[in-house]
């Protein structure tokens, strides 16, 4: 699933490209991918609308309209959007959901072979409301403070990497990031959040923001589906720590990375670096 970097990566390739054009057309093709709203109906209210602004909130992306309304996307695990510049070709995609064709020739085509993504147009004012529900703190913001991590992680019995994962507690941030988070700053993935203390928090906190800077400085991660606006593939899975690298050496000790399983998700550790709570 796209994380922060990747979904920013999407981000900023769009901005260039479809910031102030206008939807000529949209051709919503799959009903699943507005449910429950007809995606003809999502589609005709689409036609004509300009693109003011592009932006991201967690793992959501935010297209702001002219109007004042603003489509939210979430990619969920395959969702990909690219750019088809003027004057150019069909790229070789598959399982294309989405057709927005631009008044400079454009269009942004929206390909989802697992069909989990979701877009939703909300009028003005409805979007502060539509977050709160499901994103917490940015965590490349300065509201999301050690202090503020530390605080909402008291009392917590869930393994760490339960509460990395939860959106609530920090936005933008899966399996990917938090085992890199959590390697860098020798937490266990399955000490309780809880039982951090305010130099753990502080570390952790710290590496949290120091791998999605990673992630967004690679232009994310391409392991299975994802892919900028421009069909390139990102770099990040070549400076990965430890995810998907068991039983390689740990960068840091030369210890065999391990693979366990926490909160349901794989999670790839250094047994010595990372030393597991007592019990």
């Amino acid at each position: 699933m796209p994380e922060l970097p990747e979904v920013e990566t999407v981000r900023r390739g769009l901005v260039p490209r479809i910031r102030g054009r206008t939807v000529v057309r949209a051709d919503i093709r799959d009903g699943r991918l507005t449910a429950p709203v007809d995606p003809r109906e999502v589609g005709m209210e689409l036609d004509g609308e300009r693109f003011t602004e592009i932006g991201r909130r967690g793992k959501y992306l935010l297209f702001g309209l002219e109007t004042g309304r603003t489509l939210v996307s979430h990619l969920r695990m395959t969702g990909w959007f690219h750019h088809r510049p003027p004057g150019g070709t069909d790229p070789p995609l598959t399982h294309v959901r989405a057709v927005f064709e631009l008044d400079d020739g454009a269009a942004l085509l929206y390909s989802d072979q697992r069909r989990f993504g979701t877009m939703r147009l909300l009028e003005p004012g409805e979007l502060d409301a539509y977050l709160r529900l499901r994103a917490g703190p940015e965590p490349l913001s300065p509201e999301w403070t050690p202090a503020r991590f530390r605080a909402d992680l008291r009392g917590r019995r869930a393994p760490i990497k339960a509460c990395l994962l939860h959106q609530g507690i920090v936005a933008g941030v899966g399996n990917i990031y938090a085992d890199e988070a959590l390697w860098d700053a020798r937490v266990h993935p399955l000490r309780p959040g809880g039982d951090l203390s305010a130099a753990q928090a502080r570390r952790l906190h710290a590496a949290v923001v120091a791998a999605l800077e990673r992630g967004i400085d690679s232009r994310g991660a391409s392991i299975r589906d994802y892919r900028g606006v421009d069909g390139e593939r990102g770099e990040m899975q070549e400076r990965f720590a430890v995810y998907g690298r068991t039983g390689e050496p740990c960068p840091r000790c030369g210890t065999p990375i391990r693979k366990i399983r926490v909160a349901g998700r794989g999670t790839h550790l250094c047994p010595r670096c990372t030393r597991p709570p007592s019990g």
